[in-house]
Order: C-alpha cells, then sequence, then structure tokens
C-alpha cells in the first residue's frame, strides 16, 4: 500500500506540475494524444504491478489541454487554461470527488520553490508517433543531489511556451511526447503512441457539477496530511 500511495502521490505531482501542452500556436492542435507509461527497472511483483496505471491521455482543443490518467484508486485529471495560464486538479478517489483551481500567481508561487534546471539541447533526433523529436537533457541539482531527465519535444504543434507551469521542463519549447518522472520508489515514463487530429467539444474542459471545490491544503487536512 505504501508504494500505491506514493504513485498517487507522483501521480498527482505530474498532472498538478505538467503535462505536455500550451497548443496556442499560429494553427492550433486539436485532437488527443495518448501515452504508454512504463516503469523499467522495477522492483516490484506482477501483482503490485498491476496496480499502477499503463495510460495517460491528453486531450486539446486550441488553448485548453485535459490530462488524464486512470488509477485504481480513480481519476486523475488536469485541465489547463492556457489564455490566463490557470488550471484545475480533478481528484477521484474511490468515489470522492475533488476540483482544485490554482491560478497563474499561484503557479509561479510554487515554481518559485523549486530549484532552476540546467537544459542541454542535444542534436538528436528521433520520430515518436509521426512527430520529429529532438532531445534535451535537463539536469537538477536539489541540496546537492543531482538528478538528470532524458526528454524528447517537438517543435511541430506551433505552441509557444508549451510547459510554463513544469519547473522541470518549462524552458523546452516544444511539446514533450517522452519523458521521465524520477522518485525515490520508482520511475515512470510516458511515451507517446498516438497523436489524433480530431473535433473535441468544448465541454471536456468544464469541471463537472459533482465535483467538489477545494484548496490542496484543504484536501490534505481531509486525509490527514496524507498527499
Amino acid at each position: 500500500m505504501k508504494q500505491i500511495k506514493n504513485l498517487r502521490i507522483t501521480l498527482l505531482s505530474v498532472l498538478l506540475m505538467m503535462v505536455v501542452s500550451a497548443f496556442a500556436g499560429p494553427k492550433p492542435f486539436e485532437g488527443i494524444i495518448t501515452f504508454k507509461i512504463t516503469y523499467p527497472d522495477n522492483k516490484f511483483s506482477e501483482s503490485q504491478m498491476a496496480m499502477f496505471p499503463k495510460v495517460m491521455t491528453i486531450t486539446i482543443k486550441g488553448d485548453k489541454a485535459k490530462s488524464e490518467i486512470q488509477t485504481p484508486m480513480g481519476a486523475q485529471i488536469e485541465i489547463t487554461n492556457y489564455s490566463d495560464k490557470s488550471k484545475v486538479a480533478l481528484i477521484n478517489m474511490m468515489g470522492q470527488k475533488y476540483a482544485i483551481p490554482e491560478t497563474s500567481e499561484e503557479i509561479m508561487a510554487d515554481m518559485s520553490k523549486e530549484p532552476t534546471p540546467e537544459v542541454q539541447i542535444t542534436t538528436e533526433t528521433k520520430t515518436i508517433a509521426g512527430y520529429t523529436c529532438k532531445k534535451a537533457i535537463i539536469t537538477v541539482n536539489d541540496d546537492g543531489s543531482k538528478t538528470t531527465y532524458e526528454v524528447w519535444f517537438s517543435e511541430d504543434f506551433g505552441a509557444m511556451n508549451p510547459n510554463f507551469d513544469n519547473p522541470l521542463y518549462k524552458d523546452i519549447n516544444g511539446v514533450l511526447l517522452e519523458f521521465s518522472m524520477v522518485t525515490p520508489q520508482f520511475t515512470m515514463v510516458f511515451s507517446a503512441i498516438s497523436v489524433e487530429k480530431q473535433s473535441i467539444s468544448i465541454k471536456e474542459f468544464e469541471v463537472p457539477a459533482d465535483y467538489t471545490i477545494t484548496t490542496k491544503e484543504e484536501l490534505q487536512s481531509k486525509m490527514g496530511g496524507g498527499m
């Protein structure tokens, strides 16, 4: 259960910090990006791995995006508005549904607390889900402990500053199609497997009526500080 709790924390961090996409460029993208999630070098049993999510989707319409990961305990969703640089996290835990809005000012305040990453854009390229991607190496020095991340991103979506809300990848001016998250317990690798252009309803980006509006602090308090 400890691993599952840590996974929930990590997934919430993924969805609160980042994800792929301010598609507010000259040719706004509309469609769905599907990622597979893998756990390289994990030390979990087969039954434990069955509890880990394997897919993430990003639904995009112009300046709005919705990321979604399904877990055995419920859905982890984030809706991002790139016009005003705000977002809302939707958390469904065993039927308890909460919406946590964040303003641009709150996002920037959280970002300022994180260490500044070093970014190296390499000359390496590869094709992911039909898009040409460049490789970047991100190094973070957190109180003397260095962690390195390898990320592949595409500039073909016409996006500007697509990762503004992600302390790790904020300086990558492209859409992330392969990236990782590292925790003391495991590493998660997100790799795009399909990019489908299609018409998306604006209702996809509305907060459902059955979600209770709250804050991160209030939710942590309700959970006894367990988030």
